[in-house]
């Protein structure tokens, strides 16, 4: 059985992309909201597909640990890896962060990715594919903990897809187009989000560069 697991599959871009890849793969989708897992799962589910749901916190290694045991026993490895959970923390001037906010999105962002590459690596093998999505505000104002703390996740991701390049797995780094979530709607209160991309569309349109 193809497998696909989705880190941050509650709402947004990783729900709309564990929906879309459902036709294809047996989807693990991990969240911290049981109630958003069990939505995604009732889509699956009434679209034909199936799905294992994981209500875990990214930053307990144990809990990553497990999981990733429990992928291997059950199904000897993973073919696919997208990971879309992020944190934003609140947003304000560079010299007035608090430590616990941004202590928080290193913690979401950069150190349970780190982990996370090293526990999946091996189930994804040299022919899996690890998908990251960048979101390029580092140096923007106001976004010194979502900008610095999501460009160090994707220097991870771009060190290991040079590191891979000759033996697997492949990884591939996506950037979305500017969507409707509630982490945009933090970021842009008053924006128009009419003209923004529905993550339903934008996962049709990144479907095939994750697959190909």
């Amino acid at each position: 059985m193809t497998t696909a697991l989705i880190t941050g599959a509650g709402r947004g871009l990783g729900a709309a992309l564990a929906l879309a890849l459902a036709r294809s793969h047996h989807i693990i989708a991990v969240a911290r909201t049981i109630g958003a897992l069990e939505e995604l799962d009732d889509r699956i589910r009434a679209a034909g597909g199936a799905a294992t749901l994981a209500p875990m916190d990214i930053t307990v290694p144990e809990a990553m640990q497990t999981l990733c045991r429990g992928l291997h026993d059950r199904w000897g490895g993973l073919d696919l890896w997208i990971h879309a959970a992020v944190h934003a923390g609140p947003l304000g001037p560079t010299a007035h962060l608090a430590d616990k906010d941004f202590d928080k999105s290193l913690s979401v962002n950069v150190t349970a990715t780190q982990r996370l590459i090293g526990y999946v690596a091996p189930l994804l093998g040299p022919q899996g594919r690890a998908v990251f999505l960048d979101d390029p505000r580092g140096g923007e104002r106001f976004m010194g903990h979502y900008g610095a703390t999501k460009a160090a996740q994707i220097a991870l991701a771009r060190s290991w897809q040079a590191e891979s390049v000759r033996i697997g797995p492949q990884v591939i780094i996506l950037t979305p187009a500017p969507m409707p979530t509630a982490t945009r709607a933090r970021f842009y209160p008053g924006e128009d989000r009419s003209r923004l991309t529905d993550p339903a569309a934008e996962a049709a349109r990144l479907l095939p560069l994750i697959l190909a």
